[in-house]
């Protein structure tokens, strides 16, 4: 059962058929064994053939149905296989960036949670112990974010998988992370280090507004690909970073010490370990700089 709150603080209990499989899974030493072969890079490629594939068509009316996707919101076009459905583009105006500089917005649709670094680089995850160190496989690098704030927002199925840069500035190359391919579900997080363990990749921005920020993409089971545009680049807020291929996956923001200020709503909601729901350019914090907007 997980817990999932909206922007207004109404909090619904969550449970669907894809929870409890992978609890099942992931909740015993014998799931837990036979789940190996299918968080490999080797799976997941596999699966990645097929999706890209014309068979795979059949699969995208039942997912519509089943998630009830609001397919008005999306650009309206005959799809050749799933992963062509699954990187669907949004119709225009189906999302708003929020425009005033000082507002902190998210990067995609998903599931937020926020923790505070401390001054060791150190987050915990449920039962799961992260440092910043670790997740970037660069020590050095950490240093630069220690007392700042770790922003996972996690993806679902049914949601948009396009992702974009919160604030316009200046983009380093991206570095990538080889590893393996859990489920970003809960009912691996809970259990295993997934985000320190799961193909990644990132990048560094030097933005107008908020200092540097790093922004790191997770793959996930059945995600072989992570398709990021070419970094050493100068972006627009709001312009488009990357996206997934099929199945979910994580968007890690990282922001250093005072740049950047949660709202109150998504602090409290994750210190109780409940998700909160956000769309793709929506008000999450505000510049550290100023005392509201």
């Amino acid at each position: 059962m997980r817990l999932v709150a909206d922007r207004e603080g109404n909090v619904t209990e969550v449970k669907s058929m894809q929870d409890s499989l992978l609890e099942a899974l992931y909740g015993n030493v014998v799931g837990r064994f036979c789940v190996r072969p299918l968080i490999s890079p080797a799976f997941s490629r596999a699966g990645g053939a097929f999706l890209n594939s014309g068979l795979s068509k059949a699969l995208i009316g039942p997912t519509i149905r089943s998630h009830s996707i609001p397919m008005q919101e999306f650009e309206k076009r005959e799809f050749v296989s799933y992963n062509d459905f699954f990187t669907r583009r949004l119709a225009q105006a189906a999302r708003w960036v929020e425009p005033v500089p000082e507002i902190f917005v998210s990067p995609c649709d998903g599931l937020l949670k926020v923790y505070k670094a401390d001054e060791d680089s150190v987050f915990h995850v449920k039962h799961a112990r992260y440092t910043v160190g670790s997740l970037l496989r660069n020590r050095k690098l950490a240093e630069r974010f220690k007392g700042g704030y770790v922003w996972i927002f996690r993806l679902q199925v049914a949601d948009y998988h396009r992702y974009i840069y919160v604030d316009g500035g200046k983009v380093s190359r991206n570095v990538h992370i080889p590893g393996v391919f859990h489920t970003v579900n809960p009912a691996a997080s809970d259990r295993f280090p997934v985000y320190k363990e799961n193909t990644r990749e990132y990048c560094l921005l030097r933005s107008e507004n908020f200092g540097t920020l790093l922004q790191m993409e997770v793959g996930a089971m059945l995600v072989g690909q992570i398709e990021n545009n070419p970094g050493n680049k100068t972006v627009a807020r709001g312009q488009e970073k990357g996206h997934f291929a099929f199945g979910g996956s994580t968007v890690i923001l990282m922001t250093q010490k005072g740049r950047v200020v949660p709202d109150q709503d998504l602090l409290e909601s994750s210190r109780r370990e409940i998700e909160t729901r956000v769309q793709l350019g929506e008000k999450v914090g505000i510049s550290g700089r100023v005392d509201r907007v």
